[in-house]
């Protein structure tokens, strides 16, 4: 694909999911996809500017249709074992590295089985190491939360490590840095160092001395300066076109207690610090992590060689998304807070913990994300996608019922009272389940609608009966025999019964609105056996889907998948 035509698709993808596309947000995909577009970033960034302008024009629908020619879904086809740059068996040590900011979704799935089964397949390690260098958003909650549904997706690590307990070991390569002369202290205003950055200016505080820098270090330490006052900056290239290495922040003052230090630290490594450094010293040997950071991978190489370290070998996969909904919390947290969903476990969201309340397995997710492989190519499914898995992993243990949503009574005249013998298995040497019936059936409103005085109908696995009136009440039928007929069947319960409802779950997001609409319920009639289903379990309602009993003294399903 050319450069032109690739920076159109990220254009347009931008500008769909944010409603106008953003250089930001184009540039790095672009260079993904199109190494050599770095070989001359002033064209490409006129390239990227032009063309945004033209897509930032369009309205939704053109946009949309546009984009609808491009590819964002592939399947990476190769070796079973997959080859990245330095590996070698038995040697590999890679991490799943979580914030815990929030509730792990899809997107961290992918991001741990990624590193955990590259480690794998070269017989090597993968620890897991939490990212919480930011006392403002992290919580034990989101801590436990983790471990959870890293436990449930069938991970396994050798132990769990955290940065906060490494700030130590942080400082004194910061010091290092100050007195090689490859970091210095900035007192300059947030939004004066902004403008230099992006005019590739130096600030007076560049040409601080070490032993003042020094001094201004230890001070913030302290705990002797405010929030903002200064910071501490590598001494980059302020001509660099990779904007990153115009003298990145590398440690700001932050005096929020934090959920495992308190009050103990005032001064917190930015990310790019934090993760350099601390992948370097737990050996890490490949760091895996979403491509949106690929600019940022000259400056995680930077820092680690100029504190003495042989930095690790990165790799920048696609990032996991899907159509209908969002992953980012920013999305997500104000549909909680504002009472819109159920909170992080409903079935709507692309949560762990909300895929296992919706009945999705562990093993489903593993495949699914799994099957991206390390492709650098954007992916964008929709549910099915994950939903055809879940359901090919489900379908073989999940016991079948009847059920009718929506139902309408039918009177059967002359109905001999016969008790149906079905399967309760989707497999040969399946147990039976009886049904007993009386002169009184119950079926899906649809199929009442549909039907027309004198015609025919079966109903399923038991009878056919002859539609003799159809009333505001309900229908009246009589008995028409029991050899299968060619006539149209029909789902149906009879009496005793139970009643349930149906959660049927739609996207929560309509073109980056919430969906009011996503979730519906259907109220409808089940076998008696129904009601001895346990809670948490799959099972699969005959010619409606296959649902997760969410609620067993409500009598409430969700449908999981059809």
């Amino acid at each position: 694909m050319a450069l032109e035509e690739t920076i159109r698709k990220h254009a347009l993808k931008n500008a769909f999911d944010y409603g106008k596309a953003e250089p930001g947000g184009v540039v790095g995909k672009v260079v993904a996809e199109f190494p050599d577009a770095k070989k001359d970033m002033k064209k490409t960034m006129q390239l990227v500017v032009r063309i945004i302008a033209e897509v930032n024009k369009m309205g939704r629908a053109q946009v949309e249709a546009e984009l609808s020619k491009f590819e964002f879904v592939k399947k990476e086809e190769g070796p079973r074992r997959w080859e990245l740059p330095g590996a070698e068996e038995g040697k590999v040590v890679t991490r799943f590295l979580p914030e815990p900011n929030g509730y792990p979704h899809i997107g961290h799935a992918k991001a741990a089985w990624l590193s955990y089964e590259f480690a794998r397949q070269w017989k090597g390690k993968c620890h897991l190491r939490f990212d919480d260098t930011n006392p403002e958003k992290e919580k034990q909650e989101y801590v436990d939360a983790i471990r959870r549904d890293v436990e449930w997706l069938g991970l396994s690590f050798p132990g769990e490590t955290y940065s906060s307990d490494m700030i130590p070991e942080f400082y004194k390569y910061a010091e290092k840095l100050i007195k090689q002369g490859d970091a210095y202290v900035c007192g300059c205003k947030r939004e004066e160092m902004s403008r230099n950055r992006m005019a590739g200016k130096e600030c007076t505080c560049r040409g601080r001395p070490g032993e003042e820098s020094l001094r201004l270090w230890k001070g913030m330490l302290k705990g002797e300066f405010e929030e903002e006052q200064y910071i501490l900056r590598l001494r980059g290239d302020m001509k660099s076109l990779n904007t990153v290495m115009r003298d990145p922040t590398l440690f700001r003052i932050n005096v929020t207690p934090h959920y495992r230090k308190g009050t103990k630290y005032a001064v917190w490594p930015t990310y790019d610090f934090e993760v350099s450094i601390a992948d370097s010293l737990d050996g890490v040997t490949h760091a895996m992590r979403s491509k949106e950071y690929e600019l940022r991978d000259e400056l995680y190489y930077e820092i680690p060689k100029r504190c003495g370290f042989k930095p690790p070998q990165i790799y920048d996969f696609s990032r996991l998304n899907l159509k209908g909904t969002m992953l980012s919390k920013r999305f997500l947290k104000p549909l909680i807070d504002e009472g819109k969903v159920m909170g992080w476990d409903d079935p709507r969201l692309p949560t762990l913990i909300g895929l296992k309340r919706r009945g999705i397995p562990p093993e489903a997710i593993k495949s699914f994300v799994l099957q991206f492989g390390l492709s650098k190519v954007e992916s964008e499914p929709g549910w099915d996608a994950l939903l055809v898995e879940a359901k090919r992993l489900v379908e073989p243990s999940a016991e079948h019922y009847y059920f009718v949503p929506e139902p309408v009574k039918v009177s059967v005249k002359n109905a001999t009272g016969e008790t149906a013998r079905l399967k309760k298995l989707h497999t040969p040497n399946s147990p039976v389940r009886e049904i007993k019936t009386t002169s009184t059936f119950y079926i899906p409103k649809t199929d009442a609608d549909a039907v027309t005085v004198g015609e025919i109908i079966r109903l399923k696995d038991l009878c056919n009966i002859k539609i003799t009136k159809k009333a505001k009440g309900g229908l009246e039928a009589e008995f028409a025999g029991n050899e299968s007929v060619e006539a149209k069947k029909v789902q149906w319960v009879s009496e005793p019964h139970i009643e349930v409802s149906v959660a049927v779950l739609g996207d929560l997001f309509i073109e980056g609105n919430f969906n009011p609409g996503s979730m519906k319920w259907e109220k409808g009639l089940a076998e008696p056996a129904v009601g001895e289903i346990q809670q948490g379990a799959v099972v699969q309602f005959e010619r409606y889907g296959f649902c997760k009993l969410d609620d067993k003294k409500g009598g409430k399903f969700i449908l999981a998948f059809r």
